[in-house]
């Protein structure tokens, strides 16, 4: 069992660049897949990106491929969710969630049972 918080979201312009972390309380953190997810105003939960136990596999929204990447450091009980290229359509409050299912990278909201509380990322035109 683990609890998430996210931070580094903010306030930035078109095409700059942001990196986004989620930091684990909780020893059983590399046991757990991890995802981020992303909601904007008005909008339903989306799949943003996912990455496996160990960072051997990832998974990506085609919307974000190419411009960002998932990565986890277990010694340190944090994903990263690197965001370059910045639009103004990835304006949204993004989330981390966690599974103890380890070895699947899923895009299901449903796989999860461990939600962060979520960091704003606005980006101006």
């Amino acid at each position: 069992q683990v609890q998430l918080v996210e931070s580094g979201g903010g306030l930035v312009q078109a095409g700059d660049s942001l990196r986004l972390s989620c930091a684990a309380s909780g020893r059983t953190f590399s046991s757990y897949a991890m995802g981020w997810f992303r909601q904007a105003p008005g909008k339903e939960r989306e799949f943003v990106a996912a990455i496996t136990w160990s960072g051997s596999n990832t998974n990506y929204a085609d919307s974000v491929k190419g411009r960002f990447t998932i990565s986890r450091d277990n010694a340190k009980n944090t994903v990263y969710l690197q965001m370059n290229s910045l639009k103004p359509e990835d304006t949204a409050v993004y989330y981390c969630a966690g599974s103890p299912v380890r070895g699947l990278a899923s895009a299901s909201t449903q796989f999860y049972n461990t939600w962060g509380q979520g960091t704003q990322v606005t980006v101006s035109s």
